[in-house]
């Protein structure tokens, strides 16, 4: 199994630099900064330690109510 927990930013070769998001022995989820979530098979995905920050993510506007007729 990986050495890497929640939270660790992390490198994919593929993929670039990103944040690991939960990890067990089956599967490892990376939300990555310019790719979005993805999902790899644990004993399998190739990862190095990453030392770039995580960007900061966008804040939403809350969605517009609409008025009652």
């Amino acid at each position: 199994m990986s050495n890497h927990s929640a939270g660790d930013r992390v490198a994919h070769a593929q993929y670039g630099d990103g944040t690991v998001s939960s990890v067990n022995q089956y599967h490892t989820v990376i939300e990555f900064d310019a790719h979005g979530a993805r999902t790899f098979v644990s004993p399998r995905v190739v990862l190095t330690h990453s030392t770039t920050p995580a960007p900061e993510k966008p804040k939403r506007k809350a969605a517009a109510r609409k008025k009652k007729a």
